[in-house]
């Protein structure tokens, strides 16, 4: 069982012409991924290493059987691809591009309402169900099929949890990376809900960062709902008020969005709470042996 997706997944790259396009495709399609499209305005008709390339997403889906897509496509373009994807009515949009506008992104929300699509991203590195489907940046060898969910907002802080899981022999169900920016299509409580549902997922990995309120919003979710375990750290428990660290959407304003109140909301709604990501495949050992 996974969430989101699996090995029936068809994927379409939205920039596959360009270097990141190009070279994640390839490392997508090598983990087992079935890459069966390429978009890029101007190019349909050709083919990129034998995946054949389209005008629009709409071509790739009628014709390659695309349901999902990811794309590369350089900031500027980026907010307009992901319209164009949700246009076609994809099932799944997953955005990796950094630095899109917060404008754009508002357009995008506007844009998605109503729609039946489902937007991760942007800033993110994708999602993997392992030895399914790898649909991303990540390092696919990292991972392993088994039964944590992983659900984060930071891209290297997935790969140590995962690491750590790995090497402890638990393997993860799907690792979702929900990206840093301050608007984003998919939340940690969407995650959650997923997860809580999926019933080859035992345990929840859910990484958060300081700045805005989606962690503590998922605390008082998970108090009143969850009914499997979840292991969390925040990132930036050293962060000046006002300074950013990282993320777009990692700067707090010396309220509630610091790493103390996080930790104290996830504490107060049973979440077990580490202090060190070095803590993170430890402490999940030690909750699934009580």
């Amino acid at each position: 069982m996974s969430v989101l997706v699996d090995k029936n997944t068809r994927v379409v790259t939205q920039g596959i012409t360009g270097k990141t396009g190009a070279f994640h495709t390839r490392a997508c399609r090598e983990y087992g991924t079935q890459m069966v499209a390429g978009v890029t305005p101007g190019k349909g008709g050709q083919d990129f290493e034998g995946i054949p390339l389209f005008d629009t997403v709409h071509q790739a889906k009628k014709e390659a059987g695309a349901n999902v897509s990811i794309i590369y496509v350089p900031p500027p373009f980026a907010a307009d691809a992901i319209m164009e994807a949700v246009d076609a009515d994809l099932d799944l949009v997953i955005c990796i591009t950094e630095g899109i506008p917060v404008l754009d992104m508002l357009k995008v929300a506007t844009f998605m309402q109503g729609r039946r699509t489902r937007l991760i991203g942007p800033n993110c590195p994708g999602i993997i169900t392992p030895g399914q489907a790898k649909i991303g940046i990540m390092p696919g060898f990292i991972h392993k099929p088994g039964r944590i969910g992983v659900v984060s907002r930071s891209g290297t802080l997935t790969y140590e949890a995962v690491f750590q899981l790995s090497a402890l022999g638990m393997g993860q169900s799907t690792c979702i990376g929900i990206g840093g920016d301050p608007l984003n299509g998919t939340n940690f409580i969407d995650c959650l809900k997923l997860f809580n549902e999926d019933q080859d997922t035992d345990a929840v990995v859910m990484i958060g960062e300081i700045g805005g309120s989606a962690e503590v919003e998922a605390a008082n979710w998970v108090k009143a709902n969850m009914e499997k375990p979840v292991v969390s750290f925040i990132a930036g428990a050293t962060a000046p008020p006002g300074r950013r660290m990282g993320h777009a959407g990692a700067i707090i304003s010396g309220g509630d969005d610091t790493a103390e109140a996080k930790f104290t909301a996830l504490s107060a709604a049973g979440i077990h709470v580490v202090r060190s990501p070095h803590e993170i495949g430890a402490k999940m050992q030690d909750v699934l042996a009580k």
